[in-house]
């Protein structure tokens, strides 16, 4: 059974197809340090709670790290930064191991494909990427899937661009960074990444308001609305000067990057994803910005990330999209790897006509 998994920044998640809809597995790419003892190991067995033990200290992972730093008022640790591992957290790679075994588990199968998203080269900085890359797919190879590795802004076209050809521009805006992949046909014609993301707004509004950044982070995800009146000085009119910064800024490099190749004559969609979208009013900003930037292609339409989210309630959430297109791609090397076991039909078309359906 092939599988798509999105390393993010903020969250790992999973996407795997079942009979007419996509299921996703979700963990905090985070970890909480803690003191061992007897009780409070036996409760985190109780609890089914994600942890390793090192020494006298107990790691707590993923979701749980949140949960449990708010009760013990301590800080939790990321394992990457900037949309890579980073090189100032000694257990990155420990914990994010962890992670992925938790939320893709075993191959069910011997050579069950998977694909891992990646971020493309960054634009303007000189952080490793490859380093990364390499990293996480070899973490997936250890557990025995047969792995590859795509571009994540590429991952967001396989998602969301089955309406027109998969020809169209694919946005990311994680935690971390910005990725954005411009494709014709499902070929990318630009790749590349910005360093970035909702950590970089929360981090400026930090500096500029002089609170803390786990109180700017929390403000933006329970009570910021883009476009809505602010007083001046507060923290969500900070909030909107930075996110207008960041796509004015990412936008620029859209349009810079573009003036140097010839893309073909043909109209295309945006699509925009990652869980730095999710703040209202998101998308008309962005449409704003685009308008202004006046790009060398013609851009028929701007859209969210649209499917139904894993709780299976109607709301649509931009979180998932780049696990499932990983998915998309990996279901269509599935088919090419082993055609004998596949039905005639396009594994592509097949995979997001369920849930393309309103």
């Amino acid at each position: 059974m092939a599988k798509g998994l999105d390393v993010g920044t903020m969250n790992i998640i999973s996407a795997t197809k079942g009979e007419g809809s996509i299921s996703f597995a979700q963990q905090r790419n985070a970890f909480l340090e803690m003191e061992a003892n007897d009780l409070t190991q036996h409760m985190l067995d109780n609890a089914k709670v994600l942890y390793t033990q090192r020494g006298s200290n107990l790691n707590v992972l993923g979701e749980d790290a949140f949960k449990f730093s708010n009760v013990f008022n301590k800080s939790i640790r990321r394992p990457m930064k900037q949309g890579i591992i980073s090189p100032d957290e000694k257990e990155s790679i420990p914990m994010i191991k962890v992670i992925i075994e938790r939320v893709i588990g075993a191959p069910e199968k011997k050579d069950e494909v998977l694909f891992v998203s990646v971020p493309a080269n960054p634009v303007d900085n000189k952080l490793n990427v490859l380093y990364h890359s390499k990293t996480v797919e070899a973490l997936a190879k250890k557990l025995g899937y047969n792995t590859f590795t795509i571009d994540e802004g590429l991952s967001v076209v396989y998602s969301e661009l089955s309406d027109s050809n998969f020809t169209g521009v694919g946005v990311s805006i994680g935690a971390g960074m910005t990725n954005v992949t411009v494709a014709y046909m499902a070929t990318p014609i630009v790749s590349f990444s910005i360093a970035r993301g909702g950590d970089w707004i929360d981090e400026q509004v930090s500096v500029a308001t002089g609170m803390a950044k786990e109180r700017i982070t929390a403000i933006k995800e329970s009570d910021f609305s883009i476009g809505s009146e602010y007083e001046l000085g507060s923290v969500q009119g900070a909030l909107a000067v930075y996110y207008d910064a960041l796509l004015t800024y990412v936008l620029q490099h859209l349009k810079r990057k573009l003036s140097e190749t010839a893309p073909p004559d043909a109209e295309f969609q945006v699509a925009i994803a990652g869980g730095s979208t999710r703040a209202k009013g998101f998308v008309e900003m962005f449409e704003k910005r685009l308008k202004e930037t006046n790009l060398p292609i013609r851009i028929s339409s701007v859209k969210k990330a649209r499917f139904v989210s894993p709780s299976g309630s109607d709301s649509r959430d931009p979180l998932y999209a780049i696990a499932r297109g990983c998915l998309i791609a990996a279901l269509t090397k599935e088919a090419s790897l082993y055609p004998e076991a596949q039905v005639q039909t396009s594994a592509m078309t097949e995979a997001v006509g369920a849930e393309e359906e309103d």
